[in-house]
């Protein structure tokens, strides 16, 4: 990583004059944003962060004073060309040639690792982290929580196994409950094989529906209830239909989520743990921890003072699971099998508590591994509605993008002939949808708006397409070959030198989002390069410049093209290379 080569180089100077190891040094140094006022260092030491007393009385004018004595120490060398004192602050000038030569041979060499090779990721221990994600509940809808569910949990995939760690991608279907006793017999009243075949989750949820308002009747729930008794008994005809509902899902849901890119190692569901839920109820029991109460339900008292101020149920009162007992039944089996070393659940803000119970409950049972489960939550999204009304299918949602993307794509100036133009509106219609779900804090709820996810101009996915389609038809255009020998040191041009520092501060990016498991940092970015990289194209001719120039511009956009690409995948995004 080009980074790395200059932080160390800038470590090995300050190590000397500060009397610390080099190692100690390097996450103090980091590369400077990009400023829209110009000429900035290209890295910059944090004063607080290596002084002895970096309390926070430690007063700012002592920080700006201990900056300039230690900037006066340094001396520019073979790679820093000049040091300056900032507030609170060193910052290092980078010699220009190197820079360039630097960035450009690391991006066009490592290509798809450009970043993830950094040192920074070097004391982070490779890991199997086992990620449960989407999550939907067959027969009900696939809402927009199972959407921000399955592109958070793809994302946080993707970004691990970027970084080397071993994933398994599990899918935990609602496949089980009192409500399968009421599909069956909604079914055996309403439901039509052929249909349940050709569209499983329509023909389901339709089915769900129209035995909810029959449901009212005693009748109904008798029936209901003997159904899932059935289930629950191993009844092979009752068996044979609920595997035909599971099995049909879930081939058609393995369709809708080729289409967003997705893919899981494992389709599990709450009916795998029947069983098993009963063994975890008999441990609780064991361990002294199951309690009963007057009505007969099963309680697991999660109070300090041990006095039932908080409790999590987790037995009916005729000895049947809940949702929490198979999840605790779901954890303990999933550590058996795959010996993980972190183990990540993506939900809704709404079920925090669930699982907030759930791992303490671990605990309890002595499982010290529950401290390496997480919970990683997301917040609500707000007014997602197609052009028919309320989204209710995954499905609808993409159609409706693809159908939206084709309309604006038809009507844009600047639109070229592609090979697949509903494959293209689908690739950017989808960059559209992860982007505006992306930009800010996953916990914050938002607005959701068509207009502005596709808009092409902006911070959207439709700029990143645009912009990657355009560096991309830009190499066609003069040649993609890959460029040897070529002499960078000729980009001195301030909007050029700006990409290069972009380009330098990638690394660091990674770092951030895989600490947090935020994609937000990777979006704002792409977003930068996309925009500096467009600037940088106007300013910047390859068509009619000096043949040394144009092949050393080349050089450049086709970095910022290659980064471009490798963070959009990360999130969850196929470039496409004409629109």
């Amino acid at each position: 990583m080009a980074a790395c080569s200059f932080r160390r180089s800038i470590a090995s100077q300050l190590s000397k004059v500060l009397d610390l190891p080099p190692e100690n040094l390097i996450k103090s140094i980091s590369a400077v944003p990009v400023s829209k006022k110009r000429h900035v260092a290209d890295f910059q030491l944090s004063i607080a962060s290596v002084t002895e007393d970096s309390s926070s009385d430690c007063l700012a004018q002592d920080l700006n004073l201990q900056a300039h004595k230690l900037a006066e120490r340094l001396k520019c060398d073979a790679v820093v060309s000049e040091i300056s004192a900032g507030p609170g602050t060193v910052n290092f000038t980078i010699h220009r040639e190197l820079l360039a030569k630097t960035v450009l041979q690391q991006v066009l060499k490592d290509g798809s690792e450009y970043g993830v090779k950094s040192e920074l990721f070097s004391t982070v221990p490779r890991q199997k982290a086992v990620i449960e994600f989407s999550s939907p509940n067959i027969a009900k809808k696939f809402h927009i929580g199972h959407l921000r569910s399955t592109i958070v949990g793809n994302f946080i995939a993707n970004l691990k196994v970027a970084l080397g760690h071993e994933v398994i991608r599990i899918n935990y279907l609602g496949d089980w409950g009192m409500q399968f006793g009421l599909l069956g017999v909604g079914f055996q009243r309403f439901g039509n094989k052929d249909k349940l075949k050709s569209s499983p989750l329509q023909h389901l949820f339709e089915v769900y529906v129209q035995i909810n308002k029959a449901a009212e009747d005693e009748n109904t729930k008798k029936l209901a209830k003997d159904f899932f008794r059935k289930l629950e008994e191993h009844d092979e005809q009752t068996l044979s239909l609920w595997k035909q509902f599971r099995d049909f899902s879930i081939e058609e849901y393995i369709r809708i989520y080729k289409r967003l890119g997705v893919q899981f190692d494992e389709y599990s569901g709450e009916s795998f743990y029947q069983e098993k839920s009963q063994e975890v109820l008999k441990m609780l029991e064991d361990k002294g921890l199951l309690q009963k109460t007057i009505t007969g339900t099963g309680i697991v008292d999660l109070s300090e003072k041990k006095d039932l101020s908080l409790f999590s149920t987790v037995m009916r009162s005729d000895g049947t699971s809940l949702y929490i007992t198979r999840d605790l039944a779901a954890a303990i089996d999933r550590m058996n099998k795959h010996s993980w070393d972190t183990m990540i659940y993506v939900t809704d803000k709404s079920q925090s508590n669930h699982f907030q119970h759930l791992f303490q409950i671990l605990k309890l049972m002595g499982y010290d591994w529950a401290e390496r489960c997480q919970h990683v939550s997301f917040g609500l999204v707000q007014g997602m509605k197609t052009r028919r009304g309320e989204v209710i299918f995954l499905e609808d949602v993409l159609n409706e993008v693809r159908s939206r993307m084709l309309q604006n794509m038809a009507s844009a100036k600047t639109t070229k002939e592609t090979e697949d133009p509903m494959e293209t509106a689908e690739k950017v219609g989808l960059a559209a949808l992860i982007i505006q779900d992306f930009r800010g804090l996953l916990s914050s709820d938002y607005q959701f708006s068509w207009d502005r996810a596709l808009q092409s101009r902006g911070d959207t996915g439709v700029f990143l397409q645009y912009t990657h389609a355009r560096l991309h038809s830009l190499e066609q255009m003069h040649g993609n070959e890959h460029l040897t020998d070529v002499n960078v040191a000729c980009l001195q041009e301030p909007d050029a030198i700006s990409v290069l520092q972009h380009l330098l501060r990638y690394d660091e990016v990674l770092y951030r989002s895989s600490q947090d498991l935020q994609p937000k940092h990777i979006v704002s970015y792409l977003l930068t390069l996309s925009h500096l990289a467009a600037v940088a194209h106007k300013t910047l001719p390859v068509k009619g410049s000096a043949p040394e120039l144009a092949q050393a511009r080349l050089c450049l956009f086709q970095a910022a093209r290659s980064v471009l690409a490798n963070g959009m995948k990360l999130l969850g995004i196929t470039p496409v290379t004409q629109m």
